[in-house]
């Protein structure tokens, strides 16, 4: 009879609450049973079914209406900003125990560049600078070239072009092969001074390898020493990372590193883009020949702007697609007739 008595309450409950009531189940067991499988009011059920866990593991809620997705998204994406941040600046992420915290991109990033002491901030803008105007010059002589070689500027030859935009690439690839070598010296600098305990071989090698490798780039052809040395960059950066995330740095290093190899890289993509764009590159196939042909073929079409002209000259009406009003050409002698020849004679 009781078990009648409490039918339609179990055919509304979970399956998980379904079993069949032993003799020995009480009634206060029942009620309470009961009392689980009663429907929620409206306004409780839509509160708890808003946003539930979609998985069990993970804990993150579901996605059950575009307004929920587009809510998860944005909080997905604030997480991977706050843990890129954390990982450039090597799990060191500064937080005040009395306000607050930003745990976002801008937040972190934000209170590890304060701690970076401001001297250090001037001279390592400072040192950026030379490269920066470096890799300016190359992209605007890379442009001035590729004018050039194309008769696009008449009073540029494309020889003393090309070879201005040689020397911008020599610079800016002496000037990345000495910041390797600085970059590289520091850690001797920290392990001369005993930062985080004394290294030995290990911290000295990690300083000499990029000296030798920033002067082996020397050797090689500009735009293939361009390429060498953003490797080289982008590896000493991931070394420095490993460096501070083991206490051999301090905590701001790698996050004030990845800026400056941000500010590097930037220029050398920069000059390789104008260079294959644009100009052409002394000691890439274009050799004296080439140029000879180009002075050729610019002298073909562009006509004579000044000189001296010999002989008897005089001045016709230029033709109506032409770009002058008037144009010089020779006088031809006229033939005489013997009555002229005749005076002349006597």
């Amino acid at each position: 009879m009781l078990s009648t008595a409490f039918a339609p309450a179990l055919r509304r409950a979970p399956f998980a609450l379904r079993r069949p009531f032993s003799s020995t189940t009480s009634a206060s067991s029942l009620l309470k049973t009961t009392a689980l499988t009663r429907p929620l009011p409206a306004t409780l059920r839509s509160q708890l079914l808003a946003r539930g866990a979609a998985s069990s593991v993970s804990g993150q809620p579901g996605s059950q209406t575009l307004g929920h997705a587009a809510q998860n998204i944005r909080e997905e994406l604030g997480h991977s900003a706050s843990d890129l941040a954390k990982t450039i600046a090597a799990g060191n992420a500064y937080t005040d125990g009395v306000a607050p915290s930003n745990q976002t991109f801008l937040g972190i990033t934000n209170s590890v560049a304060h701690s970076v002491p401001t001297p250090y901030v001037v001279f390592g803008l400072a040192g950026g600078i030379p490269y920066l105007g470096a890799s300016g010059a190359t992209v605007y002589l890379a442009h001035q070239a590729g004018m050039a070689t194309q008769g696009l500027i008449p009073n540029m030859d494309p020889g003393v072009a090309i070879t201005l935009l040689d020397q911008a690439l020599n610079l800016q690839t002496t000037y990345g092969a000495v910041m390797l070598s600085f970059l590289g010296a520091l850690h001797w600098g920290f392990e001369f001074a005993g930062y985080g305990g004394h290294k030995s071989y290990s911290r000295l090698l990690l300083g000499a390898a990029p000296v030798v490798f920033g002067w082996s780039t020397l050797a090689l052809l500009p735009t293939s020493a361009l390429i060498a040395q953003w490797a080289g960059f982008t590896t000493l950066w991931w070394a420095d990372l490993k460096a501070t995330g083991a206490g051999w740095t301090p905590k701001w290093y790698s996050q004030y590193r990845f800026y400056l190899s941000i500010l590097v890289g930037s220029c050398i993509i920069a000059s390789l883009a104008a260079t294959s764009y644009w100009g052409p590159v002394g000691g890439h196939g274009l050799v004296s020949h080439d140029l000879q042909m180009i002075r050729a073929e610019r002298k073909q079409k562009q006509p004579e702007t000044e000189g001296i002209v010999k002989g008897a000259i005089g001045t016709v009406a230029a033709q109506e697609d032409s770009d002058n009003y008037v144009m010089i050409k020779h006088n031809e002698p006229k033939e005489e007739s013997p009555k002229q020849e005749q005076q002349k004679q006597q």
